[in-house]
């Protein structure tokens, strides 16, 4: 089943426990980013963000004890979306709760090489995000089978990975 509109922010204003994402890609090509990334890429200053439904959600939800997370698999150097989407929206996401993380695979092997992203809730569902090999998106597909590889996705991601301000404060380009 393919999921858009209402089913689909419907999975996220849902959750019990647990909203999760694996993001694997250098790029997204969202069309409602594309005047901001191209005034980032052109170095022309952007208007402030702080806060959005994405932020509100995510930090209404934490109060209620519900968790939303993500493990990002980048390698260096980090491409323009990257740097884009790190400055733009991952520091202001991961102050209002969103526990997002960074898995480096630079200098070592990828231990998730061939898994495509997806989104998991409440580790009983998962959603296959689709794109194109730019990072346009395809569509959103619901996986029909057994979730508990991707629970043990999820394990190693997160095992692998490193608080995306730890990863940032270290010495590493954002």
């Amino acid at each position: 089943m393919l999921l858009a509109g209402e089913n689909w922010s419907r999975r996220f204003t849902g959750i019990a426990h647990e909203a999760w994402r694996l993001e694997t890609l250098p790029q997204y090509l969202v069309p409602q980013e594309a005047e901001e990334f191209s005034a980032f890429r052109e170095g022309r200053p952007l208007p402030p963000y702080t806060a959005s439904a994405y932020t509100e959600r995510v930090s209404r939800q934490r109060t209620e004890g519900k968790h939303n997370g993500r493990v990002h698999i980048v390698t260096q150097p980090l491409s323009d979306y990257l740097r884009f989407e790190f400055s733009r929206y991952y520091e202001v996401h991961a102050q209002a709760g969103d526990n997002i993380r960074i898995l480096d695979a630079t200098n070592r092997p990828n231990p998730l090489e061939g898994v495509q992203d997806f989104w998991m809730f409440d580790r009983s569902e998962v959603v296959l995000m689709n794109y194109e090999e730019d990072g346009t998106q395809i569509n959103r597909e619901v996986f029909e089978g057994d979730v508990s590889p991707f629970i043990e996705y999820q394990r190693i991601a997160i095992a692998e990975s490193v608080p995306f301000q730890e990863y940032v404060n270290g010495g590493h380009p954002a």
